[in-house]
């Protein structure tokens, strides 16, 4: 016999530490992770937001029709339609105006070179191109947290703000 041994790889002591410790770090962070993910409405309502802005340019590209997203800021509802709809259909897609989810409202829209409109009715157009005039879209949470959504004018780029961004009119 010789008195080599085998020192290669791990004892079940060594593997079962490791899994242990990886038990208690995901047991304390999945639980935060999720409600960042999952539960945060003013996130969850950013992401849809961004979503169906983004549909919206590209349905004016793909259609070549001018697009229009609608916000009735005092009933927090929004809608879209396009030009190439009939005003019978216009009114039924005001009908089925989506809400935000509770607890979540649009504070106002900043236009550039038109400023913010904060109540009333609020128009954001896609061209057919899918240019758009640069602005901003401001949520909030009754928390008090608050994102901004700026919408850029060619790029078809949305940025997001985690804070309510204020913008100059020039």
């Amino acid at each position: 016999m010789s008195g080599n041994s085998n020192t290669n790889g791990y004892t079940f002591i060594e593997i079962t530490v490791v899994i242990i410790l990886i038990g208690v770090m995901a047991s304390i962070s999945l639980p935060k992770i999720r409600h960042a993910i999952l539960t945060d409405k003013l996130k969850s309502a950013s992401r849809k937001m961004i979503g169906l802005i983004s549909s919206l340019r590209n349905d004016a590209i793909r259609e070549q029709k001018a697009f229009y997203l609608h916000f009735d800021l005092e009933a927090n509802r929004f809608w879209t339609d396009s030009e190439a709809m009939l005003e019978e259909e216009r009114l039924t897609a005001n009908e089925k105006a989506a809400s935000l989810p509770e607890g979540i409202s649009v504070l106002d829209v900043w236009f550039r070179g038109k400023g913010k409109k904060q109540n009333g009715a609020v128009v954001i157009r896609f061209s057919k191109k899918g240019y758009v005039q640069e602005s901003a879209i401001h949520l909030s949470s009754d928390d008090g947290r608050q994102f901004t959504l700026l919408l850029s004018p060619f790029l078809g780029k949305i940025k997001t703000f985690e804070d309510y961004m204020e913008f100059e009119d020039t």
